[in-house]
């Protein structure tokens, strides 16, 4: 029995929330990008969303022409304007990510993707910053100052991977930096500018960003990198398979930053993990199963000590870096499966949603809150081998005294929602129903059902301000449990036993 303390070990993190990733922000205008949107921020909440490609040609912002002879450019913020007041619309600011970059402005020809963003640097550096202070002060103008002062400003995205940046030319990088950063403190001084958002194997390219800074006098306000814990590609048609390390990694990972930069002059600036997730590629079936949500419970839970946000990659299914989805689940990084049917790890951070704001106690298999009214809540997750070898019991169980508002004896109501292999699991109804790649409606509505948490109300004593709770979880199963003290307002002539008109007993 795990005895749980009254008093708080302080406020819970909301790090796991402050943004979440999305494909090409030009996916932005479809109905079924934006449908998912809106559900996500009912159920869960974020504060930001990172994407790529502001700046790439299908958001149609760089518009060279000729004019009298001579090459001028136009600046064009249709689409613009429609993904961000659609963003804004459901309550959610952008993380802004200053890439790719304009065919036309390019210098060369490589492109990264199925939709061929440009990653090479730009021809002219003037021209390309004439770009950004123009898409700055357009937001500006849009949507206010302060309001635009709240949108952190990342420039470029993996530079240290030559398919996101030609060659991994690092210098070319730090002058794209320098340029960049600068003309954001020109547009105004309290935007706030970072970088480097390297990919986990970024080795020493943080240090050098932190030299290369101090020595530049180059603005940097936060810094940024990604995380991921899986090995190799195995490719298989329209998939990819790969091992995973331990969830422990993702965690090292995200607080590699602080070790890197000790000592440095951007030691204690803001770290924002702008990407995470189990694996990199978008087509690995492991993001679709309750396996994935387990695996990510304790890097939810923990994550906020080590960075100031972590950001999930990707919010939708609603994404085509390696092409148009071949099937309904088809391993994409997203909470959501098009047509917005919720994914076992979609539950995870629904269920951090309904956390409480004081931290009580944590562990390698639960987290333990309590709301500002008493209620607690239990966030449950079974321990899983990340390698397969050893898959563990098919029930685990946990045992906690908790803490409850209120002197003497009593009762809790309690509610318990629950995401297994089978329970709350569309994945394995999907399964079941033979993988169709294109469901009929029928069948898309069954999903949606099968797509719900399992979920069990009773009550428990309370003794002496405490009560005692178990919790038994199947094999990687997921649980939310809230506890709420009974104001018990049953009339004192009800009787269940003469509910058929009978006599008692």
């Amino acid at each position: 029995m795990i005895h749980v303390p009254a008093e708080p070990a302080g406020r819970l993190s909301d790090a796991w929330r402050a943004c979440v990733g999305t494909g090409r922000l030009g996916l932005a205008l479809r109905r079924d990008y934006q449908d998912s949107l809106a559900l996500l921020q009912r159920d869960i909440g974020f504060r930001r969303l990172r994407g790529h490609g502001l700046l790439s040609d299908d958001m149609g912002v760089h518009r060279p022409y000729e004019w009298q002879g001579s090459r001028r450019t136009h600046h064009s913020f249709t689409y613009l304007d429609q993904v961000f007041d659609a963003l804004l619309a459901t309550g959610i600011r952008p993380f802004l990510e200053l890439g790719f970059m304009p065919r036309e402005m390019a210098s060369g020809t490589q492109t990264v993707f199925w939709w061929e963003g440009n990653v090479t640097p730009p021809a002219d550096e003037k021209e390309w910053t004439r770009l950004v202070r123009a898409v700055l002060t357009h937001l500006i103008d849009r949507y206010g100052l302060d309001e635009v002062r709240t949108w952190p400003v990342e420039v470029w995205n993996e530079p240290d991977l030559p398919p996101f940046w030609q060659d991994a030319d690092e210098a070319a990088y730090h002058r794209l930096y320098e340029v960049t950063a600068h003309t954001v403190k020109e547009v105004d001084a309290e935007l706030a500018v970072g970088g480097p958002a390297l990919s986990p194997a970024a080795d020493g390219w943080l240090e050098r960003f932190a030299e290369f800074a101090e020595r530049r006098d180059v603005p940097v306000d936060f810094v940024s990198r990604h995380a991921y814990a899986s090995g190799p590609a195995r490719n298989v048609p329209f998939g990819t398979h790969q091992t995973l390390a331990p969830a422990s990694t993702l965690l090292d990972q995200f607080a590699q930053p602080h070790t890197a930069l000790a000592g440095t002059p951007l030691a204690g600036l803001p770290v924002h993990i702008t990407e995470f997730n189990s694996s990199y590629r978008p087509d690995n079936p492991i993001h679709d199963t309750a396996f994935h949500a387990a695996y990510l419970a304790p890097v939810v839970a923990a994550g906020g000590d080590h960075a100031d946000s972590f950001s999930y990659w990707t919010f939708s299914d609603v994404f085509e870096e390696t092409g148009i989805p071949t099937a309904l689940f088809h391993g994409g990084f997203g909470l959501l499966t098009h047509r917005q049917i919720r994914k076992p790890t979609y539950h995870l951070y629904a269920f951090m949603a309904r956390m409480g704001e004081e931290q009580l106690a944590r562990g390698d298999d639960h987290l333990v809150t309590r709301h500002a009214d008493g209620r607690i809540t239990v966030l449950a997750w079974a321990p899983v081998d990340p390698t397969g070898e050893t898959p563990g019991p098919d029930r685990h169980t946990l045992r906690l005294s908790l803490p409850v508002v209120g002197e003497g004896g009593g009762e809790v109501f309690v509610r318990r929602s629950s995401v297994d292999e089978e329970r709350g699991n569309a994945y394995t109804a999907w399964r079941h129903m033979g993988s169709p790649r294109s469901p009929r409606p029928g069948q898309l509505d069954m999903l949606h059902e099968a797509s719900e948490p399992a979920r069990s109300h009773s009550r428990l004593p309370v003794d002496n301000g405490r009560t005692d709770l178990t919790v038994t979880l199947a094999r990687h199963e997921i649980t939310l449990v809230e506890l709420t003290p009974v104001d018990d307002e049953t009339p004192p002539w009800w009787d269940e036993r003469r509910l058929l008109g009978g006599e008692p007993a």
